[in-house]
Formats: structure tokens, C-alpha cells, sequence
């Protein structure tokens, strides 16, 4: 899926994304999702981390098993995909904080991941 590009309106919903997190999440060796900022354990996590309430989307590795988390950075980006901080997964944990995203994919992408 390396030649595939993911995300029909990444650029237009994410003007500020650095390009190699636009290409590593375009060729789907990254993932991108919103952070649900109504649920319980945003609301308790913005309490110990503050940067958290500026963050709309984070950027992880969908290869790495949950067990090894820890060793992992995440990536939290602002409303428009500017890189706003990183954190380790000892520092949080994504499970029960993300969301699906507004963005659309291209019709090659679900033609390849329908084989």
C-alpha cells in the first residue's frame, strides 16, 4: 500500500501537517486519529497533562502490539496538523481517547484493503 495514498482530504483538513507525517500516514505506515475530547479519560488526562487541551489528533504506530506501548512515542497535533508535542506511551495510553476522524479515504485505498 505503499504507492496508495490513504486520505482523499488530509491536505485540505490538515494544512499545517509536517510533510513527512503527511507522507508516513499518506502510505499508511502511520495512523491518525481525533482524540475524543467528551470522554471521561481525556477529561481526567488534561488534568495531569495540560498540553492535552490544545491537541485534536495524535499520530501512532498501528504495528506496535499494545504490550509494547511504552516504548512508542505519540505524536499530538493542533486543530489544522501542526506538531504540537510528543508523549511516550508510559506518559499516556491511547485506548478509550481516540476517535474516528472526519477525514475521507480514496477509493484505491478501500479497493486494497477489501482484497
Amino acid at each position: 500500500m505503499k504507492d496508495i495514498e490513504k486520505y482523499l482530504n488530509i491536505e485540505k483538513e490538515l494544512p499545517k501537517l509536517p510533510k513527512v507525517l503527511l507522507n508516513t500516514i499518506q502510505s499508511d505506515v502511520l495512523e491518525l486519529k481525533m482524540i475524543d475530547k467528551k470522554c471521561k479519560k481525556y477529561l481526567d488526562s488534561c488534568s495531569k497533562i495540560a498540553e492535552l487541551k490544545d491537541a485534536y489528533y495524535v499520530v501512532y504506530s498501528k504495528y506496535i502490539d499494545k504490550a509494547d506501548h511504552q516504548y512508542e512515542k505519540f505524536i499530538f497535533l493542533g486543530e489544522d496538523g501542526e506538531e504540537l508535542f510528543n508523549l511516550s506511551g508510559v506518559e499516556i495510553e491511547l485506548y478509550g481517547l481516540l476517535t474516528c476522524t472526519n477525514l475521507k479515504l480514496t477509493h484505491e485505498y478501500k479497493a486494497a484493503i477489501s482484497k
